[in-house]
């Protein structure tokens, strides 16, 4: 394995975290998370020697993996299928990891039905990135950042009560 190699498989583990979250609020199923998943480290891969260096290697990242995946549905490699629910009679373990694990099911649910916009802004704040840095990164301002981000958060808080969860 060469060095380049090497550099690229260190930067994707310490960031694999942002390939998963936009794999899960893209996509519904786990196949098709995985999916998506392989083809945005494979974009990544093919568009590393582009990488210049002039931002931070997880901004970089996140753009490309955004692209892939609003390309992987243009496409129509795969669709949301928008018929999938999650049982509303589910057995709820009294671990904590289980509620964990529904509230999570019923967050990336309900993000698949954001904007592209919206979306972007949620994985943003997500990351613990300042109104001024989201601004930055979508080419808006720092104040239009917290409105649309103040606006999106409100969005997603009424579509996941519409699926029947009480916070």
């Amino acid at each position: 394995m060469n060095n380049k190699e090497k550099e690229f498989l260190e930067l994707i583990e310490a960031h694999k975290g942002i390939i998963h979250k936009i794999s899960k609020m893209y996509m519904d199923t786990a196949e098709d998370q995985e999916d998506l998943f392989q083809e945005i480290i494979y974009q990544l891969w093919k568009s590393y020697d582009s990488f210049q260096q002039q931002s931070k290697f997880s901004t970089w990242m996140y753009r490309v993996a955004l692209n892939t995946a609003v390309v992987f549905f243009k496409k129509g490699t795969r669709k949301i299928n928008g018929s999938a629910t999650i049982p509303e009679n589910m057995a709820m373990e009294e671990s904590s990891f289980a509620a964990k694990e529904l509230q999570l099911a019923h967050f990336y649910k309900a993000v698949q039905k954001l904007e592209r916009i919206e979306k972007a802004l949620i994985f943003y704040h997500l990351e613990n990135y300042s109104h001024r840095e989201i601004g930055e990164n979508l080419g808006i301002s720092e104040v239009n950042a917290r409105v649309k981000l103040s606006r999106a958060k409100t969005k997603l808080k009424e579509l996941i009560k519409l699926q029947g969860y009480e916070f």
